[in-house]
């Protein structure tokens, strides 16, 4: 899942985060509290009250790997703590709705899936595999979640879904050591963003790291730049296929992604390396080899913190961050995230969804860092630095005004399966941006037959 939040006060939240970073705010895995010190969090008092689960055993599935996995680990860990249920994770695969597929074919379905796609959800519950949401799991989204974050999770008025992570994807991180040896500044624009990039190009660095293996990471370029250009209301109508893919403002919105992707100069390994490269190595190849990175920036969310964690750079000093840039008159701002959903209705798997409604287990991945929460009841101080905190707040600031992402809203055979649908023509668009009506063309007929099925 991914959203926008409202986008003037969203701006001004995002140049403060900016500004913070250049501050410092080292990821320290310490949760900074307002009286100083650190607070751990999990030796407070429960806010939620969980069943005795003794001798049940319990699986969870995701897509979460490396440092995503072993946080979630330790979430699930607690849970086992406070019931004496056996939590078992269960590694995924992208599309999930394909991989949970041939789980519940073979007779051995996850009791619990992290879906990260609304459309993959509904399909869940359109094939029938997807359990309502319990009334004690209900009850933590009425106390803990604005009512979009309900909302999001719910199919024609029946709850299914408990979002538990949440993201913010319109970041540019950036090498401060090649930034300031090529005497470049932070961007506010696009037209600025790509001066920089040449400015850094011509210090000898390659500007721009680009995840190109992983398709996901160009719908959210795309994204960014659509929401920023076309504005929210042609956003909407575009996730809801109320407009064609052949609109005009998708050939602008492409035609300014060109301007980046129709310079192989500008891209780690040109068009060709940025297609081999997997997301996690297009971060931790821009915070390795001081001032001389294979690229001096890289796009995504929050969640690169923890690529980062993997390298000898330190957030705030050698790793900074500013807002995506903005191309029309507003900075965009879009979030993604992962709901959980029961597949079995055991009591073991309803307790789940009541565990990670809570606010409980929230803190114990925000404490770990490279995570966002919507629980409104999160301590914002549990996150380790300033960056992610204000991100986090404001999240949950924005309240109800929310969108989500259209390639998460679109079904999954076109905004969510790797090698076909978005994910597939934007790689090719990435390696042939010149064919912007070609591009647009092949994107409408995917559309057209996805949303129609």
């Amino acid at each position: 899942m991914r959203t926008t939040l409202s986008l003037r006060r969203a701006a001004l939240v995002f140049t403060a985060v900016g500004a913070l970073a250049l501050t410092g705010c080292g990821d320290d895995g310490g949760a900074k509290k307002s009286g100083g010190g650190t607070d751990k969090g999990t030796d407070s008092a429960p806010t939620v009250t969980l069943p005795k689960l003794d001798g049940e055993n319990i699986s969870v599935a995701a897509v979460w790997t490396g440092p995503e996995q072993a946080n979630f680990t330790k979430v699930l860990g607690e849970f086992e703590k406070r019931t004496g249920a056996k939590v078992s994770f269960v590694p995924a695969q992208d599309p999930i709705v394909n991989f949970l597929g041939t789980k519940i074919a073979g007779g051995e379905p996850p009791d619990v899936a992290m879906i990260p796609q609304v459309g993959a959800i509904q399909q869940a519950v359109a094939r029938k595999w997807a359990k309502p949401v319990g009334e004690e799991a209900k009850a933590q989204l009425t106390k803990n979640y604005a009512k979009v974050w309900q909302d999001l999770g719910a199919v024609d008025g029946t709850q299914y879904g408990v979002y538990f992570k949440a993201a913010n994807k319109s970041l540019i991180w950036y090498n401060a050591a090649a930034f300031d040896n090529a005497g470049a500044s932070e961007p506010k624009t696009w037209k600025d963003f790509i001066t920089t990039a040449e400015t850094i190009s011509a210090s000898g660095v390659t500007p721009v790291s680009v995840a190109g293996a992983d398709g996901w990471t160009l719908t959210d370029w795309f994204e960014n730049v659509y929401l920023s250009q076309a504005g929210p209301e042609k956003y909407d109508q575009l996730a809801r296929h109320e407009i064609p893919w052949t609109d005009p403002s998708v050939k602008d919105a492409l035609t300014t992604l060109a301007e980046l992707f129709g310079r192989p100069e500008l891209i780690a390994g040109g068009a060709d390396g940025a297609l081999q490269t997997e997301f996690p190595a297009s971060v931790t190849q821009t915070f390795t080899g001081g001032d001389q990175p294979k690229g001096a920036m890289v796009f995504e969310g929050d969640f690169v913190s923890v690529n980062i964690a993997q390298t000898e750079a330190k957030i705030g000093t050698d790793a900074k961050v500013f807002p995506f840039p903005a191309v029309g008159a507003d900075f965009p701002v879009v979030t993604g995230g992962d709901a959980a959903v029961a597949l079995k209705d055991s009591k073991g798997a309803q307790a789940l969804l009541t565990w990670l409604a809570s606010a409980d287990a929230a803190r114990i991945w925000a404490e770990a860092g490279g995570f966002i929460s919507p629980n409104r009841n999160l301590d914002s101080a549990a996150y380790p630095n300033d960056v992610q905190r204000t991100m986090a707040e404001a999240l949950v600031g924005a309240g109800d005004d929310v969108r989500f992402d259209m390639s998460d809203q679109a079904p999954q055979s076109f905004g969510g399966t790797p090698g076909k649908g978005q994910w597939k023509i934007l790689q090719d668009f990435l390696k042939n941006p010149k064919d912007i009506a070609g591009a647009q063309a092949k994107l409408e007929s995917e559309a057209a037959k996805a949303y129609k099925g």
